[in-house]
């Protein structure tokens, strides 16, 4: 029988601030992969789409499936619908085989699926319709009456900031399924290098392409190291694993440790335990701690975060419902897509910064930064639609990656979604920065 893989975002997933408002819960980094890929390496099953808001409808990106919005039609085929915070184990990790151990076809009437004593999602043959809108933002919902319930391996994620807490874990555990001592998924072992120093027993793997330079400081002593394709490592980086670096991202220099990053960065100075989803730039020095960084964000020179109170006490995250008691002593920002700040920006532990936002000025940016804001505190003003456009199509050229017409119908949308009723009663504000570096 047939099967289509279909990812859900629940109540909980679109609250996932500053990520929700511009991409599914399934398109953030956690270790070596995105949540979709750890599901579809897991089944052995591409996703053939996200069941999300109507406000995600639009979203474009390489790689990731379409959003249906909420009037998904059944298709004839038998429906494994998975919620994009599941954290399966990969195959071969703790002896787990490609299919999660799901029987071949669906039982009469469906199933509803389960991990660690939640509920995950639903196995339903072609003739079942798809959950509905309420049972899909609260699965527990759906879980009542004659269907079967079966029991996966792995998770759920419950915040944003748990992609950090067990970030580190999960690139060392990820690299030794994905590369294992050094070999598979296209890589091979790095040999001895002119002027390279290595240090560790960790493997340092790498995929074609790679370069690195004299000079440079490659340190698998913690946990092991790879190098996606076209990865270039400058001279006078020192380079600390468990770290995963995505096709062609650049590091220019300083100390990076317990990195996950995507495509196309460009990264320099001293960062820690971070992960970066792709197509964004710290290119000069300033610290970027324990953070979760949008794509296309620019950080500007000097921009440095805390990532940890002066009384070692929790820290806490200010919400659209509220202060949230995150229970870490550490913990950096969160900065959404196309997020900019300007030079010498300091932010808070804790700090969470919208989509679109351009952040800059002499003084600390509030804890919460509302998305397409223009400024970053009480004082500021909404960032104009037209000029924020016109900002992320330079940004996305400079990588050679087009801003289409149907993603700029998405940005439009989730702009008026955000802060379109806002700014209609607002002064337009300045039309450009000159404070990004």
């Amino acid at each position: 029988m047939r099967r289509t893989l279909l990812l859900f975002d629940d109540a909980t997933g679109r609250g996932w601030e500053p990520f929700a408002l511009t991409r599914p819960a399934g398109e953030l980094l956690f270790g070596a992969l995105f949540l979709r890929e750890r599901i579809e390496r897991s089944l052995g099953l591409p996703a053939a789409a996200y069941l999300s808001t109507g406000r995600l409808a639009g979203f474009e990106e390489e790689g990731a499936p379409a959003v249906l919005g909420e009037a998904a039609e059944p298709e004839e085929a038998e429906r494994l619908i998975l919620s994009s915070r599941y954290v399966p184990p990969l195959p071969r990790e703790g002896g787990h085989r490609p299919g999660l151990g799901l029987p071949d076809s669906a039982p009469p009437g469906g199933a509803t699926l389960w991990a660690s004593g939640e509920p995950i999602g639903w196995l339903l043959p072609p003739d079942e319709p798809i959950p509905p809108e309420a049972h899909l933002l609260a699965p527990t919902e759906g879980t009542s009456g004659t269907r079967a319930r079966l029991e996966l391996p792995g998770r759920l994620l419950e915040t944003p900031w748990e992609l950090l807490s067990r970030n580190t874990a999960r690139i060392r555990s990820d690299l030794e399924v994905l590369h294992p001592a050094g070999a598979g998924e296209g890589s091979e072992l790095l040999g001895p290098l002119p002027g390279v120093h290595r240090i560790g027993k960790h493997p340092v793997s790498v995929a074609p392409g790679v370069r690195v330079d004299p000079g440079a400081v490659l340190d698998s002593e913690e946990g092991p190291i790879h190098l996606g394709p076209g990865v270039r490592v400058h001279a006078h980086t020192h380079l600390r694993g468990p770290t995963v670096v995505g096709p062609d991202s650049t590091l220019l220099g300083g100390l990076i440790e317990s990195l996950a990053c995507g495509p196309a960065c460009k990264l320099a100075g001293e960062i820690s335990s971070s992960v970066v989803l792709g197509f964004s730039n710290k290119a000069h020095y300033g610290y970027l701690g324990i953070s979760l960084v949008g794509r296309w964000v620019n950080l500007g020179a000097g921009t440095t975060n805390s990532d940890l109170k002066n009384n070692y006490g929790p820290i806490r995250v200010e919400t659209a419902e509220g202060t949230v008691d995150t229970g870490l002593i550490k913990l950096g920002v969160l900065l959404g897509d196309h997020v900019k700040t300007g030079i010498g920006t300091l932010l808070n532990s804790g700090t969470s910064i919208g989509a679109g936002s351009n952040v800059f000025g002499g003084e600390m940016p509030d804890r919460r930064v509302p998305p397409f804001t223009w400024g970053g505190t009480e004082a500021s003003t909404v960032h104009r639609l037209e000029p924020f456009l016109v900002t992320a199509e330079r940004a996305m050229a400079r990588r050679d990656v087009a801003l289409a017409p149907g993603l700029r119908r998405f940005f439009e949308q989730a702009w008026e979604d955000s802060r379109g009723q806002e700014a209609s009663g607002r002064s337009e504000g300045p039309r450009e920065s000159e404070t990004s570096g």
